[in-house]
């Protein structure tokens, strides 16, 4: 079978080889033929060598980079049918393979597809069954592999102290998102399906258009509008927002805690400006904190069961997520380099096989 392996050293480093095909499966093992594979912001990062925040993984040898697939079941192991999958069963994969539900524990780091386990860009791979997920069938491969990260990060930043079965729901309940990209296009959709008001910042005039048609209430383009945290408060009459996406980081960050409502939520998913302050910011982020009573929390990604929840709001109003471009296979590095680039819009997808 084919793979794509990266040493960490860049994404034009990336290299397209050979590997045998799994063939022995212990107990609860699944083999999965991949269909298709979807990229994140994390994907390029472990390429270039530079995902070295979590000090609980390390980046050594090589690596098969990738964590969000759609693949269908080939063979199952001793003991794998226990878990209600057959040979044929459409699956998608979590991306933390220990995390089934609760909160996300350093073990848990352990289990990561695309580092510090080998991931999905590749033709076949053997799963724990427990880390497959049966997948609607109205959702093509390519839709379904957009899945893993992008909705259940969305998702669990928007309710991760929601109890399962109530998700936040209501007009009156105003959700911000930065940027364009896989998790805000992805969050918007689910955030609409939710009867929530949403507000999408972006550089491109264009791209707000675009998230406009997708049913976004308001947009603010924070370029031509650098102080789009004033806007945000003047649009929720100095409310300020119930939940932010965190997504730019260091020059986002203050403006975020600044547009959110007293009580709010702001969840850290990313740092697309940086992971170290280069602002004139005066307050550090106690104050911050404090100044608006804000819940800041970090998203990794979410459980298995908030996994199975989204899936049961995307097959009820039949959610269909953006993508932007796929690629061949064999243009996965190219891929990796338009994602990285930041020119898309949604999600950027590879067709395995």
């Amino acid at each position: 079978m084919k793979q794509w392996i990266s040493n960490y050293n860049g994404l034009d480093k990336l290299r397209l080889v050979d590997a045998p095909e799994p063939s022995e499966l212990k107990d609860g093992e699944v083999l999965v033929k991949i269909h298709c594979v979807s990229l994140n912001f994390r994907d390029t990062e472990v390429c270039m060598g530079l995902y070295g925040h979590h000090k609980s993984i390390d980046q050594a040898g090589q690596i098969v980079p990738t964590s969000d697939c759609c693949g269908s079941v080939v063979k199952l192991g001793p003991g794998a049918s226990d878990s209600g999958l057959k040979e044929g069963d459409r699956v998608a994969s979590i991306f933390l393979q220990t995390h089934l539900t609760g909160q996300v524990l350093e073990k848990d780091m352990a289990s990561g597809l695309g580092l510090p386990l080998n991931g999905c860009l590749t033709q076949y791979r053997v799963f724990p069954a427990s880390g497959l997920i049966k997948v609607p069938s109205y959702l093509t491969d390519e839709e379904v592999a957009c899945l893993p990260v992008a909705a259940v990060t969305a998702w669990t930043s928007i309710n991760s102290f929601q109890p399962i079965g109530q998700p936040l729901r209501g007009k009156s309940k105003f959700v911000l998102f930065q940027g364009t990209g896989g998790v805000s296009i992805t969050g918007l959709q689910i955030a609409k399906a939710l009867g929530l008001t949403t507000i999408i910042t972006s550089s491109s005039d264009a791209k707000l258009e675009r998230a406009k048609e997708l049913g976004a209430d308001y947009t603010i383009n924070y370029k031509s509008t650098p102080n789009w945290d004033d806007v945000v408060l003047k649009l929720t009459q100095g409310l300020g927002v119930d939940v932010v996406l965190e997504i730019g980081g260091t020059e986002t960050l203050s403006k975020s805690f600044r547009c959110v409502a007293f009580g709010g939520l702001i969840s850290a998913i990313g740092y697309l400006s940086g992971k170290e302050n280069v602002t004139d910011e005066r307050f550090n982020v106690n104050v911050l904190a404090l100044t608006r009573n804000v819940t800041f929390k970090g998203i990794i990604n979410g459980p298995k069961d908030r996994f199975e929840e989204v899936l049961r709001l995307y097959e009820k109003e039949e959610i269909r997520p953006v993508i932007d471009r796929t690629f061949e296979f064999e243009k996965a590095d190219e891929a990796l380099r338009y994602l990285f680039s930041g020119a898309h819009f949604g999600k950027v997808v590879v067709k395995v096989q």
